[in-house]
This record gives structure tokens, sequence and C-alpha cells, in this order.
């Protein structure tokens, strides 16, 4: 089940919060929209390892960098994916 969130931010936080986000791990796309039109819509692999989000998340941040000096705020949308606790809990059992 994924499960879509909005966050408001300024130009000057933009990239930390993409960090912070990505950083999460359960993200599956990240879309950047500035003025109700997409900037930057980026799908994330999820369940890869923590060495591999980095290397694709390089040239998404270096974008997000620049992209952050043009707007002054935009929207971060987010799909998550939804852990399942309880499938990890019957597994156990």
């Amino acid at each position: 089940m994924t499960i879509k969130e909005k966050f408001t931010v300024s130009g000057d936080h933009l990239l930390g919060k993409v960090k912070q986000l990505i950083r999460e791990g359960n993200i599956r796309k990240v879309r950047i929209i500035h003025n109700d039109k997409t900037l930057l819509e980026v799908p994330l692999t999820i369940g890869a390892p923590a060495a591999a989000i980095g290397i694709v998340a390089l040239p998404v941040l270096a974008a997000v960098g620049a992209l952050a000096a043009l707007v002054t705020e935009c929207t971060i949308e987010v799909e998550r994916v939804e852990k399942k606790d309880s499938d990890s809990q019957e597994d156990g059992q």
C-alpha cells in the first residue's frame, strides 16, 4: 500500500528535506512541485542497499540543489510504502 504525503518547504530547506526523506528508506517516489508544475520527479528503488541508494541519490541531490537556488517555495510530494508489521510477526511464529 502506498501513502502520499506533501511538504511545503522554502528553497533554502529543499535539499535538506529531500536528503532526510531519502535516508528514511521507505520512499518510492519524490516529486518536486512549484506553482502547480512538476519540476522534478524521481523514482527510488525500494529495498536497495544503502550504498546503491547513495549512488543513485547523488545526481538527484545535485539536481535538487540546483532547483533550490531557483525557487523560493515549493511542495515535495512523496510516495511511501507502508511497512506491514503483521507480516513480519507471522513469519516468526
